[in-house]
């Protein structure tokens, strides 16, 4: 069974080793990350969010599920647009949603489980998804990313949904009635 690593492990504040392209452990890995992802209901999620400290994504923003991308190495070549603000959820933090301002274009270079170089553009969701599963590469977690005063309410937010037991995959949890 694997677990999702949450906040406030500091795991997921640790910079991530690039993946050797030769791994073949690399296929195991990113098959375990999709699993998990879509029984959390994620869209994307990264190594570190499993206790791995490699240069792994794993995508699927789209409505019908079930074709993930699969990034290894990804590295953000370009950001565009004015920055939109939207609540973002992370596996890794479960029972919130926290404001993020984020350009909503990207563009990453990244290359495939066979070695093979790719570069994907994506808005919207995915332009929002590739930056913050990159992010979590970079060990960036929603909380560091959001303006300060988001950020205390969140983390207090944050607080009070782990303590009603909240799971990855949730961005809301009612409080415990004492």
């Amino acid at each position: 069974m694997v677990t999702i690593v949450t906040s406030p492990n500091p795991l997921l504040n640790t910079v991530c080793e690039p993946c050797d392209l030769g791994d073949k452990s690399l296929k195991k890995l990113a098959k375990q990350m999709v699993k998990t992802m879509y029984k959390n209901d994620g869209c994307g999620l990264a190594a570190p969010q499993l206790g791995v400290l490699k240069r792994l994504v794993v995508i699927d923003c789209e409505e019908e599920q079930g074709d993930p991308i699969i990034l290894v190495n990804p590295e953000i070549l370009e950001v565009k647009g004015e920055p939109v603000t939207e609540d973002e959820g992370c596996l890794s933090c479960p029972g919130v949603a926290v404001p993020i301002s984020r350009q909503p274009w990207a563009k990453v270079k990244y290359f495939d489980l066979d070695g093979e170089e790719w570069t994907i553009e994506g808005d919207g969701l995915l332009g929002r998804c590739l930056q913050h599963e990159i992010d979590h590469l970079n060990g960036v977690t929603m909380f560091e990313r959001c303006d300060p005063i988001a950020r205390i309410k969140a983390l207090h937010d944050y607080e009070i949904a782990v303590a009603a037991g909240a799971k990855p995959g949730q961005t809301s949890v009612e409080p415990k009635v004492r």
